[in-house]
């Protein structure tokens, strides 16, 4: 193959689980356990633009059924955040306590599910309320060097491209993949 030839890019599947949850995933390859394909496919930019008008509401099935049968108590709405320091700010100045959440706290299988697939659930524990973010990344970005996720130990650490409070971030956390925890941290993006 000539150096001037490009090579096709890569074409993505978008993918939910049984929690109706949504994620993308490199067509070809088999599927994770639990997840199965939602009816489109493309450019990464498509699939993940496609993810963002279909998944609007990004608490787990389960969730919402319970708090629509009234079994579990909608959360409080803050009605403004205490003055000081701002969100960003403060977590933007070393590391703070984290906790993995939804469906992945669920144990190591779910949690090896949801890292294989690239997104999972963390919560800032210190914080008002404590503040809870979705992180999607590449799975083979994941630093592993001192983890194993098929015997649930040792630490991995990941990071992840958002938006919080309006400024673009890079959330990098360190989970002990045994307890579910670790601590993390954001490191603000300057606008290009």
């Amino acid at each position: 193959m000539s150096s001037n030839q490009e090579l096709p890019e890569q074409q993505y599947q978008v993918v939910v689980n049984d929690e109706e949850q949504y994620s993308i995933w490199p067509e070809g390859r088999e599927l994770p356990a639990g997840w199965r394909v939602a009816g489109k496919s493309g450019a990464k930019a498509e699939c993940l633009e496609h993810i963002e008008k279909t998944w609007t509401d990004m608490r787990p099935r389960s969730l919402r059924e319970q708090m629509d049968s009234g079994s579990v108590d909608e959360p409080k709405p803050v009605a403004s955040r205490p003055a000081g320091e701002p969100l960003v700010d403060k977590l933007s100045k070393g590391g703070h306590p984290i906790v993995v959440t939804g469906a992945a706290s669920q144990g190591a299988s779910r949690f090896r599910e949801d890292i294989n697939a690239g997104h999972i659930r963390v919560r800032f524990t210190e914080t008002a309320g404590g503040t809870e973010l979705a992180l999607r990344f590449d799975p083979n970005a994941i630093d592993l060097s001192r983890g194993d996720l098929e015997t649930g130990t040792g630490r991995l650490r990941l990071s992840s491209e958002l938006k919080l409070d309006g400024a673009h971030v890079k959330c990098v956390v360190e989970i002990d993949i045994a307890e579910l925890n670790g601590n993390g941290r954001l490191e603000p993006i300057p606008a290009s």
